[in-house]
């Protein structure tokens, strides 16, 4: 897919930040109107980090990556961003802000794009935060794996993501596809305190929901004035779950579609949902959070109920049976404190097909 695009936000050290979310008070540094499509650079916070140096080019060097293969804004804002290792690990590009966004409102964001910034990333299981934490990992040397990523470019499809077998026989390799995807993507939240990056909520931010590949929606209640919009966390790929810490973490240029659903229409689309809704081409996705997983998935069944009642009007003792013999609640991750949960209705069950309304 090829995507004109009108305006562009690059990734800099006065456009992006370094482990904090946008509140209310961070003055935009892009200001679109709804339905207005635009291309953003996002970074990861792989090669950057402080336990890795904070030097990219060193960092990368490591695995036989040419400096002029590094991306000068990593390099940049690694060396004059500012960040503490308390923050979060995340580099978001933002705030944006959608013209006329009010409180009550939700922000629709279609993903159009995403394409590879590079032909590598890292897959990293630090700081015993993955699900596997008293065995993994084992060693500083396993803490970051390198994966050379073999034809990237618009057509992702084609491409695949290289591991070693062992450490010792690197001639033996798995190969996995690539699907990108943004994982963070947020509005701002009310008052002067930024919100650290790691956990997710209703505002969005680190939904790691790996289905917000090219093609998909999705809908944020809007929290602020004028939303406040922004990514960051670009993953080459992800399993549900990213048990071990993160996921295939690499740079991505995304173009993507910001429109409105005013107060009224959110009402009757999403009812007493609570928090961020995808939808794909095939399903309308509802989603939970909590810190205790059981609880995730609670609150992603509630929510799915209150959108069957208010898109279909389905009765909720019939919605509670058709959810239980027909959707799957799967675990977007389990790494990020607040654990995520998300439902995939199937579109087509309720008679509707690939790019109609509902």
């Amino acid at each position: 897919m090829t995507t004109r695009t009108r305006r562009h936000l690059p990734a800099t050290v006065s456009t992006t930040l370094w482990g904090r979310l946008p509140c209310a008070e961070d003055a935009p540094v892009l200001s679109v109107e709804p339905g207005e499509q635009f291309s953003v650079d996002t970074v990861s916070h792989e090669g950057v980090l402080e336990d890795q140096g904070r030097d990219p080019v060193a960092f990368f060097g490591g695995y036989g990556v040419a400096p002029g293969d590094v991306l000068p804004d990593a390099v940049a804002i690694a060396k004059d961003g500012l960040h503490t290792p308390a923050d979060g690990p995340h580099i978001v590009t933002g705030p944006v802000e959608v013209r006329g966004a009010a409180v009550g409102d939700y922000l629709a964001v279609r993903v159009d794009e995403l394409v590879p910034r590079t032909n590598y990333g890292v897959i990293s299981s630090r700081h015993g935060r993955g699900l596997l934490p008293g065995r993994f990992p084992v060693g500083a040397a396993a803490a970051s794996v390198f994966c050379e990523v073999l034809g990237t470019g618009p057509d992702h499809s084609v491409a695949r993501a290289t591991l070693p077998l062992t450490a010792t026989a690197t001639e033996r390799v798995v190969r996995f596809p690539l699907a990108p995807f943004l994982g963070v993507m947020g509005v701002a939240t009310p008052g002067s305190a930024r919100l650290h990056s790691t956990p997710p909520g209703e505002h969005g931010g680190n939904l790691d929901i790996s289905l917000l590949r090219e093609g998909s929606t999705l809908y944020l209640p809007v929290q602020t004035p004028g939303a406040g919009f922004y990514v960051g966390d670009p993953h080459f790929a992800q399993g549900n779950g990213e048990i071990a810490l993160t996921a295939l973490e690499a740079p991505l240029r995304a173009s993507l579609t910001v429109d409105l659903v005013p107060r009224a229409r959110a009402a009757e689309l999403f009812g007493d949902a609570r928090g961020p809704v995808v939808r794909t081409a095939e399903h309308l996705v509802p989603t939970g959070l909590d810190v205790d997983l059981d609880q995730a998935v609670a609150k992603c069944a509630d929510n799915a109920l209150a959108l069957l009642k208010a898109s279909f009007g389905m009765d909720p003792e019939l919605a509670y049976a058709y959810l239980s013999a027909a959707t799957d609640f799967d675990i977007s991750q389990v790494v990020d404190e607040v654990k995520g949960v998300h439902a995939r209705i199937r579109l087509s069950d309720f008679g509707l097909v690939e790019g109609a309304a509902w």
